[in-house]
C-alpha cells in the first residue's frame, strides 16, 4: 500500500489555515466603524470557513478512534464542538439581515482565535468579495 499524500494539507493544517483567515476578517471586521457590504461579506467568509472547519472535525476523530484513543477523539469533539453552533448563529443572523445579531456572536467567537497573532494581513480582498451574496444564492437554492 502506499502512502496518502495530502495536497491540501492535513487537516490540521487546513483548520489552522481557516483559523488564520477567520480571525483576519474578525480583525477586520473589529475595526470597521459601521456594517457595510464589506462587513456582510467579511461575515459570510467566516460562515464559510467555519462549515469547512466543522467538516473537518468528524475526519480528525475518526483518525483517533481508529487508533482506540476514543476518550481523546470525544474530547476534541467536545473542544470544537461551538464551531458548528457559530456557525448557524451567524447564519441566520446574516440570512435573516439582524445586523446587531452579529458583533455579539462575533464576540462570543474571539476567545478561540487569541492564540492567533496578526502582524499583518496576508488574506486578499478577492477571497471575500461577494461573500454574502454567494451565502444568500446557497440559501435560496
Amino acid at each position: 500500500m502506499s502512502r496518502i499524500i495530502h495536497t491540501a494539507g492535513t487537516p490540521t493544517t487546513q483548520r489552522n489555515r481557516l483559523r488564520r483567515t477567520i480571525a483576519e476578517a474578525l480583525r477586520r471586521l473589529l475595526q470597521k466603524p459601521s456594517f457595510d457590504r464589506e462587513g456582510k461579506d467579511l461575515a459570510a467568509l467566516i460562515v464559510f470557513a467555519l462549515r469547512e472547519i466543522d467538516a473537518g472535525i468528524d475526519s480528525s476523530a475518526a483518525a483517533w478512534e481508529k487508533r482506540d484513543y476514543y476518550v481523546k477523539a470525544d474530547r476534541f469533539r467536545r473542544d470544537w464542538a461551538w464551531v458548528g453552533a457559530s456557525e448557524r448563529l451567524l447564519f441566520n443572523a446574516l440570512i435573516d439581515h439582524q445586523w446587531q445579531e452579529i458583533p455579539p456572536i462575533l464576540a462570543q467567537m474571539l476567545p478561540h482565535f487569541q492564540d492567533i497573532h496578526v502582524a499583518k494581513y496576508t488574506r486578499s480582498a478577492d477571497l471575500w468579495n461577494g461573500a454574502f451574496q454567494r451565502l444568500v444564492d446557497e440559501y435560496r437554492s
